[in-house]
């Protein structure tokens, strides 16, 4: 007796809650990702395959990045003569070879070229001899080209 007024008291029961606890529906876990975020199959389609492009983006900014600073370093090593790495040869190359110096470095390594030069004159070697005040050599130079304009000047041969 207590079977027959269960089934008829349950079934009515749950009618009357819409099956809160029921079997019928779906349990949360089973649930589509697309359902889950509150969008359509071909929405959701649409966002993972934007996900994934963007990926690709970051990963090609990332590897070129990568080979700039493998460029820099191999420049420097080129530089000061120490020895290769292959590593940053490889990242070069991943990155298609098209790998410039940043504009910042290209000038900055063009001011180092010019000074070198500098350096490398006669003017730059005769700085660099310790002791020898080059302003004073260079007035030197001067007051004997003076007087040797004066003393051309005073040639009766002239």
């Amino acid at each position: 007796m207590a079977f027959m007024v269960k089934s008829m008291v349950g079934g009515q029961l749950k009618n009357l809650t819409g099956g809160l606890g029921g079997g019928e529906e779906k349990p949360e876990g089973e649930k589509s990702e697309a359902a889950a975020a509150g969008m359509t199959r071909e929405e959701f389609e649409e966002y993972q395959r934007q996900l994934v492009e963007e990926k690709m983006e970051r990963d090609a900014s990332f590897a070129q990045k990568k080979a700039e600073r493998a460029t820099v370093r191999t420049h420097f090593r080129e530089k000061y003569r120490l020895p290769k790495n292959e590593l940053d040869d490889t990242q070069i190359q991943l990155a298609g070879d098209d790998v410039e110096l940043p504009k910042e470095l290209a000038k900055m390594i063009e001011e180092d070229n010019e000074e070198e030069e500098e350096k490398d004159s006669v003017i730059g070697h005769l700085a660099n001899i310790q002791n020898m005040d080059l302003d004073q050599l260079k007035g030197k130079a001067q007051a004997t080209l003076e007087e040797l304009k004066q003393t051309a000047e005073k040639c009766s041969i002239m």
